[in-house]
């Protein structure tokens, strides 16, 4: 096993004008699942294939444990790449499929039969091994394909989108096979997905990349509790955090008729920047509906929200609105419970939880305050 660094790692390619990835500084811990996660085009495949050896790096370095790998072709890199196209090879039988790079190295047989058997077994493969990959479903290939990743026992794993072919049922069963295997395994794992909730459910570490650049590191509670600008609180978390922009006044802001209140610091913190305004984050479980009380007929305060869509998923719901929110029409997210879903076309008043916001700086994008 070993430890994964990227220092100030860089990838242009010809002919572009800015790098596809952009001094990227990373140290991956010795058995640890990172996740690099990101929108299409934000430079998490190119990490990947930095590091096995297919792209050249223009500037910094790569390190597999001690080892400077920056120039070493894959060959001479010890580490085993699961792609999202499984690369079997159609005329060969699962236990072919598996043992071939054992077979190139000149393993002896009795050895890679051992070893295949064994990896088998991990991934609940060994009734198909005699198969070929044309009599298996996606999910079986896309084992058979990381069995040949296990069998030549490498430092590092590398998994780029590997489950992206798999239907949604599938892919939530083989997420949770792929994490309890790396666990058990104990090897290095970089697994790169532009699905944030696969992202949040099996990295030990998630790793945001917007434009080359490297945006936050963390683990996924701390990203989602945290985020450490507007693109990450943007981006982690299904159904997307709210972000509005509202007017700063009085020991908070003003949130449709309410004033709610910040962190001081948040808001000194934006007048330091000489901005009038904060962007104010809100999950849609961390609004609060306000009751009409009984008998009254004035409205009940807070953001008056028009329901547009209702998802009801059973035990909760979710309620795609719009919202009148520092003088401009707003989409609005809400968690609602399940059991009280309102209609299509009433209105909903909701307050956000004061201790559950997050403010960011309108012109940096940057989170303040805490």
């Amino acid at each position: 096993m070993a430890t994964v660094t990227y220092d100030k790692a860089t990838r242009i390619y010809p002919g572009a004008d800015k790098p596809a990835v952009d001094q990227l500084d990373i140290a991956i811990e010795d058995g640890e699942f990172l996740v690099l996660v990101g929108p299409s085009g934000c430079g998490k495949s190119t990490s990947l294939r930095m590091l096995a050896g297919l792209e050249d790096v223009n500037g910094g370095a790569i390190r597999i444990g001690d080892r400077d790998v920056t120039h070493l072709p894959p060959k001479d890199r010890d580490i085993a790449m699961v792609f999202q196209n499984y690369a079997l090879y159609p005329h060969m039988t699962v236990a072919d499929n598996m043992g071939f790079a054992l077979k190139i190295a000149g393993v002896p047989k009795a050895e890679i039969r051992q070893k295949v058997e064994d990896a088998a077994r991990i991934l609940d493969l060994t009734e198909y091994l005699g198969r070929k990959p044309k009599a298996l479903s996606g999910g079986q290939r896309q084992r058979v394909a990381m069995g040949r990743a296990i069998v030549r026992e490498p430092q590092v794993f590398l998994m780029d989108e590997p489950l992206s072919n798999l239907d949604a049922k599938l892919r939530v069963q083989t997420r949770t096979q792929i994490a309890s295997l790396q666990r058990r395994l104990g090897i290095t794992t970089v697994y790169v997905t532009h699905d944030q909730v696969e992202a949040m459910t099996m990295g030990d570490r998630v790793a945001v990349l917007k434009d080359g650049l490297l945006q936050q590191i963390d683990s996924p509670r701390n990203m989602y509790d945290r985020p450490a600008n507007l693109f990450v609180a943007g981006f982690i978390g299904s159904p997307a955090m709210n972000l509005v922009e509202v007017p700063i006044t009085d020991g908070g802001v003003k949130f449709g008729s309410d004033v709610v209140p910040v962190p001081r610091e948040a808001l000194t913190a934006a007048a330091d920047k000489g901005d009038r305004t904060v962007t104010v984050g809100v999950r849609p479980e961390h609004f609060d509906v306000v009751e009409r009380p009984e008998g009254r007929t004035d409205e009940p305060g807070g953001v008056a929200v028009t329901v547009n869509v209702v998802e009801e998923l059973g035990a909760d719901g979710y309620v795609y609105g719009t919202a009148e929110v520092g003088g401009e029409r707003k989409d609005i997210v809400v968690r609602v419970n399940g059991r009280r879903v309102p209609e299509k076309g009433s209105v909903l008043h909701v307050v956000p939880r004061s201790g559950e916001l997050h403010v960011f700086s309108t012109s940096s994008g940057e989170r303040i305050g805490d």
